[in-house]
Formats: C-alpha cells, sequence, structure tokens
C-alpha cells in the first residue's frame, strides 16, 4: 500500500502495538496491517530507530567493508535468505552498486532505488538485534545487514560500536525533520 493511501488510523494502531512489543519479522507485520515494511519501520518507537536518506548507501556500504562477518538478509514474499560473510569493497557502473569480492556475499545492488536506511535496534525472537534495513522507493525493503553474533549468540561487540558510530555520524548529518 502506497503511503500517500495508508489510513492515518493504521498507522497509529500499528505505532500502539510497536510500543507495546518491537518484536516480530516487519515484511509480516507489514501484511497484516497493509503498510509498507518501511511504514512499519517507521512506526517503531524512536528510540529503536534512525532513519537516514537513501543518498548514503555508498557510505554505508564502505563503512561495512571493515565490520568483519556479519549476516546480510534479503526478505521477499518467497524467500527469506540469510548470508554470513564479510561485505566486500563495491562500485557504481551500468547503475549499480557491485560488491566486488568472491566470498558468500557478492552481487549488483540497484543502489538508486534506496529511498531510506533506516539503524534499528529492538527485540527479536527474544534475543536483541541490529540492523541496517536498505529500504526502496516502493518502502519494501531491498536487504538488511545484521551485526555478527559468537557461538554463543551474542552480538559481537566491536560490531555494535561500529554500528553506533555510524548511525551517529549519518543522523548527526541530517535535519532532524528528516531523520524520523
Amino acid at each position: 500500500m502506497s503511503a500517500d493511501h495508508t489510513d492515518p488510523s493504521i498507522l497509529a494502531n500499528l505505532r500502539a502495538q510497536l510500543d507495546e512489543s518491537q518484536d516480530g519479522v516487519l515484511e509480516t507485520i507489514a501484511i497484516e496491517h497493509g503498510v509498507t515494511p518501511l511504514q512499519v519501520s517507521e512506526c517503531l518507537p524512536d528510540h529503536c530507530r534512525v532513519s537516514v536518506p537513501g543518498d548514503a548507501f555508498e557510505e554505508v556500504m564502505a563503512d561495512l567493508t571493515t565490520w568483519g562477518e556479519i549476516t546480510f538478509l534479503v526478505h521477499t514474499r518467497d524467500l527469506i535468505l540469510e548470508c554470513k560473510g564479510t561485505v566486500p569493497a563495491g562500485k557504481v557502473a551500468r547503475g549499480f552498486f557491485n560488491l566486488e569480492g568472491h566470498g558468500a556475499i557478492g552481487g549488483h545492488l540497484r543502489y538508486g532505488n534506496c529511498a531510506a536506511i533506516h539503524f534499528v535496534k529492538r527485540p527479536f525472537m527474544k534475543m536483541d538485534t541490529c540492523a541496517i534495513t536498505f529500504f526502496n522507493d516502493k518502502g519494501d525493503s531491498m536487504f538488511k545487514v545484521y551485526v555478527g553474533r559468537d557461538d554463543k549468540r551474542r552480538m559481537l561487540p566491536d560490531q555494535i560500536r561500529r554500528f553506533d558510530a555510524l548511525r551517529d555520524r549519518l543522523a548527526a548529518a541530517v535535519p532532524q525533520a528528516l531523520a524520523g
């Protein structure tokens, strides 16, 4: 559903639900409420989410190359694909951001479609999570990058620091009216 045609009461009810509990698959919540995953993420409490414009795409991707092993996730109606690995360097060519590595994570990303990037810290399945979600201009999730975990399923402290630092640096450059 288009953000322009969403009944405000649906979003108000969704905000109230997410104030109570931030757990759940955002894409599933979106389907249940007839909204986009972007709208669901925007309804998360402010302490859970920071939004930056999609034009930060290349800067975020460059920073991610220094993090070590992360979980790269693509979620569509038909697939949830998780891949653990390091984010390779990339460059723009022929309308794509091309990941240049030969490891587990590679491909060609339509970076120009990225309308918003959300840094989300929230509980999911009784575990704390940190994810960077890239949203396209239709409000759908392009992909997500989750902070890596150790063998005991604890988030890696160095990556949490990197997540916080990148989020804070990018958010500081965004006027508050846009950061919501």
